[in-house]
């Protein structure tokens, strides 16, 4: 069965970007530590993002993601240059199907809100990992873009950066 990770920078007043969808006040991965980012990505076999995601992906330059499959949800037709991106209009439910039958183990979600909220809701992610970056950014993108069931969690890990940077990671809470 695959695993949904949703690994993703968060404010301290849990927003993923600002409110035009920048993320100009994450750190710069080349100031220092990846925060286990490398780590993480060898970790994964394919990725999940929403079309404002990999829009905003592409402006980096050369595609950030080299190397894995790449799902992106969009309902409009977008173009792709990459070769490793697959748009997808399927309900999260179809694409665990689709990846499960390709013998994905272990997933990312890589964002936005609204895509982590349609997989919350319907009980997919199995593990959160959220990077909390010391920044009040006051608006913006939310960590979830709606409300879902109440899910509790379990604390797994917790890894402080000197920079103030907290990595938490959660699994579901089986016994809850």
């Amino acid at each position: 069965m695959v695993e949904i990770v949703y690994h993703v920078a968060v404010s301290l007043d849990g927003y993923i970007a600002s409110p035009d969808g920048g993320v100009e006040w994450l750190p710069s991965l080349e100031e220092g530590s990846d925060y286990g980012y490398s780590e993480f990505y060898a970790s994964v076999d394919a990725l999940l993002m929403g079309r404002q995601t990999y829009e905003k992906a592409l402006e980096f330059g050369s595609w950030v993601y080299p190397g894995k499959p790449c799902w992106v949800f969009s309902k409009r037709e977008i173009k792709v240059e990459q070769p490793d991106v697959i748009l997808t209009t399927k309900s999260p439910n179809e694409l665990i199907a689709e990846l499960n039958a390709r013998q994905h183990k272990r997933v990312w979600l890589v964002g936005g809100g609204q895509l982590a909220s349609s997989f919350r809701a319907h009980g997919l992610i199995s593990e959160y990992i959220f990077a909390v970056i010391p920044i009040v950014l006051g608006a913006g993108i939310p960590l979830f873009a709606a409300s879902g069931p109440q899910e509790k969690l379990k604390l797994v890990e917790c890894k402080p950066f000197p920079d103030g940077a907290i990595l938490l990671r959660y699994l579901q809470d089986k016994t809850a």
